[in-house]
């Protein structure tokens, strides 16, 4: 396969993949327009051959869908996730060893090369103002690293064996950082670097970091991977590419001899400097918080190299076809480490960490007079206690019986729970615990709560496919619309406070509960604008699971508490915008009328 970015963007080029930008491109808002543009619309990557202020091309889109994905890696990507089931299923290899040999001669030849120095790899010295500074979304704190290849070992256990490539983004401009000396990391700590760093400071030491940023397209992807454990992302890179992992140490660091560019340096124990704002993939700005500081070594760059780019949003944007690609190379590693569990989706449209999808088993009915989840709510603490899927604030779950189901089909995967859902006996909650750091619908960063939404048995009930009456007439309601069948969607007034609200929601769930029942309707959402909120999935899946926090936003008709479980005959969430939340992300308006140039006749992407 490739031996570098240059020959895959040769290779995408030729066979009609990849598209070249020749005009001057402004790295601040214009780079990250015209690519969620071209995403949008399912385009090519972007070869940007002038980026304004920097002598070095940008490539973007690269991963921009699946099918292009599979085509840069489509010499091995059957052997690869043949691999990697293997490594979460060694018995497969243990079945048919004849069959599996090839795999294990191919994971040797890939073990990483070191080199006994830098000369020859074709590198020189530059600084951080040399990179191209690419500005995403309008209150973005700076320009930020979106695709890097962050390295770090082990300091009790130095060497590459066992080292930690993540991917976390890095700010290389703009808050107190001092200019070509200075950049920020932005990672949670119990990632791979967050370990490695908290080793260091036990030992008043320094940990010393790498970055490297292009290079073949399987060293990002290996970045990004959840790798099976044993199965490092040197090795991966290595598998991927068909090509070794080349690298040398230089002043003690480790520098990839394949990377377009390499940034080193140390963070040091304690020292950290406000990181952000950063336009993130729930759709909102995560804003400024402190965050580990790296004291700029090195960098180094190839003379010809290219810097690629993404940029994340509100969803999709190209990390959902990330999503994709990891979701088929590992789908089976769930369910193989997690028993009972048959499939699990994390939403994309709901910003991934905030909402899950699950279909488990349901073995205990036997021994039970009435059906309702009983296995199913062990599988739901293996989920929610399962790797990234940790982050969840909410988590659908529900067997199947008679009638098949699937997660993918969002809409009528909630429709089947909450057909069957007993909504005063099947809503469990977790309080005071951690949710994403990106997420600010909780009561603190990484601080917030879940709530298992659990279905078994038969239908209880039929949906409503129209608005109750009873909403309608309302006089504190002054809009409501169905968004699917069983669910709607109504707007009061805006969210003054939590004090306040449940005041409110007080005397509206007596006066609804007055008023007729609501068994047929039994998921209501609360919000600004319900209109936006009806029109389309996404826009219902986005504001309902990224503006609302379990325990301090639901609350139910009939609500009750019997032993310390609440229940209720219909549940209502506010996903209101709280004083709290981040921002959303908003495009400038002028920055899209100046890149119509580039879509119009005589620009390089037009059609």
């Amino acid at each position: 396969m490739y031996q570098n970015l240059e020959e895959t963007i040769i290779d995408l080029e030729k066979h009609g993949h990849l598209i070249r930008i020749k005009e001057e491109v402004d790295p601040y808002l214009e780079m990250a327009s015209i690519q969620r543009r071209v995403y949008e619309q399912g385009g090519p990557a972007i070869l940007f051959e002038h980026v304004k202020g920097s002598k070095y091309r940008a490539v973007s889109n690269l991963f921009g869908t699946i099918e292009r994905s599979k085509f840069m890696f489509r010499k091995n990507w059957d052997d690869i996730k043949e691999l990697v089931e293997l490594r979460d299923d060694p018995m497969k290899a243990a079945k048919h060893p004849i069959k599996n040999a090839s795999k294990g001669f191919a994971a040797l030849k890939a073990l990483p090369q070191k080199k006994s120095s830098l000369a020859g790899a074709g590198f020189e010295e530059i600084s951080i103002s040399d990179l191209p500074p690419i500005h995403s979304w309008p209150m973005d704190g700076g320009a930020f690293i979106t695709l890097p290849q962050v390295y770090s070992e082990d300091p009790t256990n130095p060497g590459i064996k066992s080292a930690n490539i993540g991917m976390y983004r890095v700010q290389l401009t703009g808050n107190d950082y001092e200019k070509d000396k200075e950049i920020g990391l932005h990672y949670q700590i119990q990632r791979g670097i967050g370990v490695h760093q908290t080793e260091a400071a036990k030992k008043g030491e320094p940990l010393k970091v790498s970055i490297f940023v292009g290079g073949p397209p399987s060293h990002t992807l290996s970045a990004v991977m959840p790798l099976p454990e044993g199965l490092s992302e040197t090795l991966f890179a290595g598998l991927l590419a068909g090509k070794r992992f080349r690298y040398s140490y230089e002043d003690g660091y480790c520098v990839s001899h394949d990377a377009d560019f390499v940034i080193t340096g140390e963070i040091y124990p304690d020292e950290t400097k406000p990181e952000g704002p950063f336009g993130d993939h729930l759709g909102y700005y995560s804003l400024v918080h402190e965050f580990p500081v790296l004291k700029v070594h090195k960098v180094y760059a190839k003379p010809n190299a290219i810097w690629p780019f993404t940029v994340v949003g509100r969803p999709p944007q190209e990390d959902t076809s990330f999503g994709a690609i990891i979701h088929e190379l590992t789908g089976k590693a769930v369910t193989q480490e997690l028993p009972g569990v048959k499939e699990v989706h994390a939403v994309d449209a709901a910003g991934v960490h905030p909402l899950l999808f699950a279909i488990g088993s349901e073995r205990y009915t036997p021994y039970q007079k009435v059906k309702q989840p009983t296995e199913l709510l062990t599988i739901a603490n293996r989920v929610l206690g399962f790797g990234q899927l940790s982050l969840a604030k909410y988590l659908f779950i529900t067997a199947e019986e008679d009638e098949p189901v699937t997660t993918h089909d969002e809409l009528a995967f909630i429709r089947y729970v909450i057909e069957r859902m007993d909504f005063k006996r099947d809503v469990h909650f977790y309080t005071n615990t951690t949710i994403d750091t990106l997420d600010y619908s909780g009561t603190g960063l990484n601080s917030g709560s879940k709530v298992v939404l659990a279905a078994y048995g038969d239908k209880k009930r039929t949906l409503c496919k129209e608005v109750p009456p009873e909403l309608l007439a309302h006089p504190a309601i002054s809009q409501a619309h169905l968004v699917t069948d069983g669910v709607v969607s109504f707007a009061c007034k805006p969210f003054e406070s939590y004090e306040q609200t449940a005041k409110e929601m007080d005397k509206l769930t007596k006066e609804l509960a007055e008023s007729g029942t609501f068994d047929s309707c039994p998921l209501l959402i609360l919000v600004d604008d319900s209109a936006f909120v009806s029109k389309t999935k996404d826009n219902f899946l986005w504001v309902t699971f990224t503006r609302s926090n379990p325990s301090h936003d639901m609350y139910g008709i009939n609500a009750q508490t019997t032993h310390k479980h609440w229940g209720a005959d219909a549940v209502i969430i506010d996903a209101r915008i709280k004083p709290h939340h981040a921002p959303p992300l908003i495009e400038n308006d002028e920055v899209e009328s100046n890149i119509n140039r580039f879509f119009h006749e005589d620009g390089s992407l037009k059609g």
